[in-house]
């Protein structure tokens, strides 16, 4: 007799397969009733079917080998709809900028606004905001999302952009940074300085436009006014964490501890990169509950902390042709994954050298600590924490993605890893 666990795999591919070559709506019309909302349109049985048995029957480490050894195959679906994308962010810009062309009297501030826009928002990896069009792709059949649902995921996708343009413009004034995506930050352009700050609060505002233009008929709008929202100020208690461990001309390296340096992270980056845009899609597929929302901030903000760590670790080590910027987390005397590994280790001697070098701005200064990180061999450290951090995520994936498709959280971990941007 067949074992029950081999019967689900063999259901579970030929669910998998089948897609392809059945006529779903002749022979399986009856399985596509809605299975994790009541009376909703989302997750049909024939897709919560073959996520269950995928996510109950495989292994972590065979799921692992399986997306590490297919991943050009099954990973490119960025790729394939990064240029529709792009495509939709000159109607983002029209839908922001056309409406108010009536208005003479504020023309100049309109095209002020579009500069903004093109400048800050454009030239990153868009990986946030096609999560939303992704993430939605996975949670509702084809056949029930029509062009609107697609322009809506893209525009919130968008949104989820321009919250990050507002961030990052915020943040390379007040971390002093000089580059970003290959280009001189937006505050350093001749004519702009501190005028940036409010550049900054215009890029968020128009997340809050989008979103009422697209979505305010939609009956999720008012919680993704919520999410938005929610994420914002949590990233920014973040940053309030970030500054007050760092403050200007000050630094305590008793205040960087592994505790610390976890809340940065959960608060400032994990947040709004990868909850925001995975819960916002979500919500547009009707999925509001708490269970199903609860477990997938448990993977997400997990993949949100080896996201930081990977930044900290390319800001000093990276390539800057390659990541867009140079790093500057020493001279800023930041609380990075490097400097909190390296007090962990080093001797009464080292952590001297640390305290005279750490957070200045002289190169050779700068020099010093890279050459000690050096030393403790924290390059090694750092590999072999990326390794054992995504192993993790495939136990936690495995535990707690059910009732929704593995293969969201499992894409997002393969695209983080081994980054080198």
């Amino acid at each position: 007799m067949m074992p029950l666990s081999r019967w689900l795999r063999s259901v579970g591919v030929f669910l998998q397969a089948a897609p392809c070559w059945v006529p779903r709506e002749r022979w399986l019309g009856p399985l596509l009733w809605p299975s994790l909302v009541h009376q909703g349109s989302v997750l049909g049985a024939w897709h919560s079917a073959r996520c269950w048995c995928q996510a109950w029957t495989e292994e972590p480490r065979l799921l692992h080998s399986f997306f590490r050894m297919n991943g050009d195959q099954k990973l490119d679906v960025y790729d394939q709809k990064r240029q529709s994308f792009i495509q939709h962010f000159p109607e983002i810009v029209r839908v922001l900028t056309e409406d108010d062309m009536g208005h003479p009297e504020i023309g100049d501030a309109i095209a002020r606004l579009k500069e903004v826009l093109e400048y800050n928002a454009l030239g990153g990896k868009y990986q946030r905001g096609m999560t939303v069009l992704v993430t939605l792709q996975d949670l509702v059949e084809p056949r029930k999302l029509d062009a609107d649902s697609l322009q809506q995921a893209m525009t919130v996708g968008w949104c989820v952009e321009l919250l990050q343009a507002f961030f990052l413009v915020s943040d390379d004034i007040m971390d002093s940074s000089l580059t970003r995506r290959g280009q001189i930050c937006w505050y350093q352009k001749p004519g702009i300085g501190l005028d940036a700050i409010n550049d900054a609060l215009l890029l968020e505002a128009c997340i809050y436009r989008l979103l009422k233009v697209y979505c305010r008929e939609q009956p999720y709008y008012l919680n993704l006014i919520e999410l938005f929202l929610q994420c914002s100020y949590q990233t920014e208690i973040g940053q309030t964490l970030d500054l007050i461990t760092t403050p200007q001309g000050s630094v305590d390296l008793g205040r960087y501890t592994e505790k610390r340096y976890k809340s940065i992270v959960k608060y400032k980056t994990a947040f709004y990169s990868f909850y925001l845009p995975v819960a916002a899609a979500m919500y547009m597929a009707g999925i509001d509950g708490e269970k199903e929302h609860a477990s997938a901030k448990k993977i997400l903000l997990e993949i949100g902390e080896l996201f930081q760590i990977q930044d900290d670790y390319l800001d000093l080590f990276g390539d800057s042709s390659v990541t867009g910027k140079i790093g500057t987390d020493i001279q800023d005397g930041k609380c990075s994954w490097l400097v909190v590994q390296c007090l962990q280790r080093a001797s009464p001697e080292q952590r001297q050298i640390l305290q005279e070098n750490y957070g200045e701005k002289e190169a050779e200064k700068v020099a010093r600590v890279k050459a000690l990180y050096e030393e403790l061999n924290l390059q090694a450290v750092f590999t072999q924490y990326e390794e054992d951090s995504y192993s993790r995520l495939m136990g936690l994936i495995e535990q707690h993605s059910p009732p929704l498709p593995p293969a969201i959280f499992l894409r997002m971990a393969q695209k983080i890893y081994k980054r080198k941007k």
